[in-house]
């Protein structure tokens, strides 16, 4: 086949067609083509694909054809090599003429009759060394694609296995039926006002890869690829949500529950799930503001449901939850705050009838890094917050501006949230009973002081037993990994959280309904590896020309045992 080359602007390219391709080399190094991100199916993940181009993509609308043309207002280069006439059909003329915020160029005419849906394409490395071509970044910038493998986390030991001819099959079918397994994705997809609001954070970037129309077709591509069970995503745009994000899930199968932010906020988080896997049984919005409590003035909300594996009857529930909390740095009294609301909805969901509590899986925004007291406190489940500065509850800022000490309670009785992050019984029922009982004025104020001790407590606590999917750092080199890499920054902010294997906590004596008891446990049986800072701007950061957002997305696979 012949081969394509771009003479000018030392572009590369690889040239797919009829079952034979062409790596044409240069900026990539000589270790032949890269290959995309994202893979087509979890059991693929790991593996070196090439991204088939959806068929809007293919035509590059919002773009041109030649790497020798150059967008209206000095934009940048477009990575796109000459095509042959040999290979596509093209009738264009150079659009000399256009006029400004034209979505097409005059006198250009695609014929796709001979580019087949199954024809492949990629594109190799290139650096912008022209004037016109500078970012406000004093990073070298290259245009490329980085893959990303899966991690295996669980193996079969083979030496507990015991094989006894027929007996280990049916055993091991046995075996199979007791398990469920699934996928979770989170992904901050980044909602387009957001993005326009904030352009500061998206000066590295080349102004065409920063629109919806170019954007949303690689998002979606992303979920189609990851083939998720379970999505849960921030930054939904709630035009964007009704118009064209739930029209597509739903096509792929997907049943979707959305929460928008509360005031004029645009966006919302969302979770869809796979209807050939799970049934729901219960939707629970979260909503962090309150008129009534001046702390919490701020529109962020969460998401939690309740969802029953389908074909497994015997197997329990699942509680997913989805947040994306204040960003903030300067306001971890709002965050610690949100951050308990949302736990004890979860409380409120994951306890059954029996007394245990469901499998927990928490995705998110949390806007606050690895080690951090917040992070730690969603891990270890208790923090001592007395004397904690306000600024560095999140661990954004190394030198938090917000020098403020969280004062004791960070919240007011009123919201009804206790220090253990559930929701407390009223007070004025317990007043109410002991009314009904006649008891003494002396009786009364005792539990009154008790109550008030309880009240200045700086320990904050949680009852669920959960790890991060990710361990944050390069297992050989110590090198932190990021899911999110913009102008301003490059760090870990999102999470995937689970409940661990079965478990559970001993009461006290003396103290009944203590008791904490997780069924079904969640086992973590791969995931999808995460980048570095320093792999991210080899591709110019995020977003670009492949990934669409500023924020990478999560993949997890689990099993759920009895």
């Amino acid at each position: 086949m012949e081969a394509w080359r771009c003479v000018r602007r030392g572009y590369s390219c690889c040239a797919v067609g009829r079952g034979r391709s062409v790596w044409l080399g240069g900026g990539g190094g000589g270790d032949g083509p890269r290959y995309p991100m994202l893979p087509y199916h979890l059991q693929s993940l790991g593996r070196d694909r090439i991204t088939p181009w959806d068929f809007s993509q293919r035509f590059c609308w919002n773009r041109h054809i030649s790497s020798c043309m150059r967008w209206p207002g000095n934009y940048s280069w477009a990575p796109y090599p000459y095509l042959s006439s040999q290979h596509c059909q093209l009738n264009w003329r150079p659009p000399c003429l256009f006029l400004p915020n034209r979505s097409q160029f005059q006198h250009w005419n695609w014929r796709p009759d001979n580019f087949a849906h199954t024809s492949l394409f990629h594109l190799s490395s290139y650096i912008m060394d022209s004037e016109g071509d500078k970012t406000s970044s004093k990073r070298q910038k290259t245009q490329g694609v980085i893959k990303r493998h899966w991690e295996y986390l669980c193996h079969h030991n083979k030496e507990n296995m015991k094989i006894l001819g027929d007996k280990h099959v049916d055993q091991k079918y046995k075996d199979e039926k007791e398990k469920f397994e699934f996928s979770v994705m989170s992904y901050n997809i980044l909602s387009q006002d957001l993005l326009e609001d904030n352009s500061y954070l998206y000066r590295h970037c080349r102004k065409p890869v920063l629109i919806w129309g170019f954007r949303f077709p690689n998002i979606l591509r992303e979920i189609k690829h990851m083939d998720a069970d379970i999505l849960c995503l921030q930054e939904v745009q709630e035009d964007h949500y009704r118009k064209e994000i739930k029209p597509n899930l739903e096509s792929l199968g997907y049943h979707c529950e959305y929460k928008m932010r509360t005031g004029r906020k645009p966006d919302g988080c969302a979770i869809c799930f796979k209807c050939s896997k799970f049934t729901l049984l219960s939707a629970n919005p979260v909503e962090f503001y309150r008129r009534d409590i001046p702390l919490l003035d701020r529109d962020n909300v969460g998401l939690v449901l309740l969802l029953q594996p389908k074909f497994h009857c015997t197997v329990s529930p699942i509680c997913v939850a989805n947040t994306h909390l204040l960003y903030n740095p300067r306001r971890g009294d709002i965050k610690l705050t949100q951050l308990a609301m949302l736990l004890a909805e979860i409380s409120s969901v994951a306890h059954q009838k029996d007394g245990t509590v469901c499998p927990i899986i928490i995705c998110g925004d949390f806007n606050s890094v690895p080690g951090s007291p917040l992070y730690s406190f969603i891990k270890e489940g208790k923090l001592n917050y007395e004397g904690l500065a306000i600024g560095k509850v999140s661990g954004q800022e190394q030198s938090p501006r917000g020098q403020r000490i969280l004062s004791i309670p960070i919240w007011p009785p009123s919201l009804g949230i206790s220090q253990n992050c559930v929701y407390e019984i009223p007070q004025v029922t317990r007043v109410e009973k002991a009314e009904e009982i006649d008891v003494t004025q002396e009786h009364l104020e005792k539990p009154e002081v008790l109550v008030a001790a309880k009240k200045l407590s700086s320990n904050l606590h949680h009852h669920f037993s959960l790890s991060s999917v990710y361990s944050h750092y390069l297992p050989n080199t110590g090198i932190p990994e990021v899911t999110t890499c913009h102008s301003k920054n490059a760090v870990t902010v999102d999470y995937i959280f689970y409940s661990t294997e079965k478990e559970a906590i001993n009461t006290q004596q003396g103290k009944k309904g203590t008791e904490v008891a997780l069924v079904g446990g969640l086992k973590l049986l791969g995931r999808l590896s995460l980048l570095t800072e320093e792999d991210l701007w080899t591709v110019n950061g995020l977003p670009n020309e492949n990934n669409s957002s500023d924020h990478l997305p999560l993949l997890a696979k689990f099993r759920l045992e009895l």
